[in-house]
């Protein structure tokens, strides 16, 4: 099983199947518009304008359960994140990132990748995956890793 065989829903409700970013590298991050990490849209936005051409999606996952840090419906959010960061990668519906309804894909993305001491929980927003062109987990950053601390990683698995 790899990140390809999971389904999500785009902002505005419609099905996205994963799959259709096979051979692509990704950068998957659980995102919220009023954590103190919010800011690091802008450095996923650079990194996505950077890299997009030679392979790399960023995908967001919109999270609340991380102190309500997440208050805004999907409309809201995409207008936010387009008005204050200019984000053009794609965002997805509101999810669970921990807990019984966590989304399928954060279990498979824990399971394959855990935090520090093998923990399998997401510890806040912002945490980020960098899945390789074969959809497996290479590497979870945590939320305090800026963007441009994986460009050197990103820059290195698109060159091979």
């Amino acid at each position: 099983m790899n990140v390809y065989d999971f389904h999500a829903s785009a902002l505005d409700g419609a099905p996205v199947d994963l799959s259709r970013y096979r051979g692509k590298l990704l950068l998957i991050v659980n995102t919220a518009t009023a954590c103190k990490f919010t800011p690091q849209f802008s450095g996923l936005e650079d990194i996505y304008r950077q890299f997009h051409e030679r392979g790399l999606e960023v995908l967001g996952f919109p999270c609340n359960q991380f102190r309500g840090q997440e208050p805004r419906d999907e409309a809201g959010i995409g207008e936010f994140c387009q008005r204050n960061y200019g984000v053009s990668f794609p965002m997805f519906a509101k999810i669970d990132v921990n807990g019984v309804a966590a989304h399928p894909l954060y279990k498979h993305l824990k399971q394959e990748a855990p935090g520090l001491l093998g923990t399998k929980r997401i510890k806040w927003n912002f945490t980020k995956f960098l899945v390789g062109r074969d959809g497996k987990v290479v590497r979870r950053y945590g939320p305090q890793t800026p963007p441009e601390a994986i460009e050197n990683d990103i820059a290195a698995l698109l060159a091979s």
